[in-house]
């Protein structure tokens, strides 16, 4: 399923570089390209199965670089809907397109869930040291 880029000015951002997009009921998550930066060259990503439940700021899955192993932190919680396969087959789609087609899983969340808790971009910008 192809994905146009989201604008990191429209997402919402979690302090361990997780981003989320709520779109109804559904909730795109995908890392940031600060994380992907940091990280180097990625070699694996490991993702839930549909239906699987996912906690708010428990880990989902890990991600693999030549340097380290880092848990994926659920922004939110809720239910996964759909796992991008394309990025379990080629990793280095997260490092090409981290707010595209880099996406990981979205997750299907109740009825009134916001992302209030969230970071918007300027305040990510500041955690990460990139002012606003």
């Amino acid at each position: 399923m192809s994905q146009a880029a989201y604008d990191p000015r429209q997402l919402r951002f979690s302090e361990s570089h997780e981003w989320a997009h709520l779109e109804g009921d559904i909730v795109t998550v995908g890392i940031t390209d600060f994380a992907v930066d940091q990280l180097t060259d990625l070699v694996h990503v490991e993702l839930p199965a549909v239906g699987t439940e996912v906690v708010q700021g428990e880990p989902f899955g890990e991600i693999e670089s030549v340097k380290t192993v880092s848990d994926l932190i659920a922004p939110v919680s809720g239910t996964v809907a759909e796992v991008n396969q394309a990025v379990q087959q080629d990793v280095t789609i997260i490092s090409q397109d981290p707010y595209g087609q880099g996406w990981m899983i979205k997750v299907r969340v109740p009825e009134g869930t916001t992302l209030d808790h969230l970071m918007t971009y300027d305040e990510y910008q500041q955690q990460i040291g990139g002012g606003a």
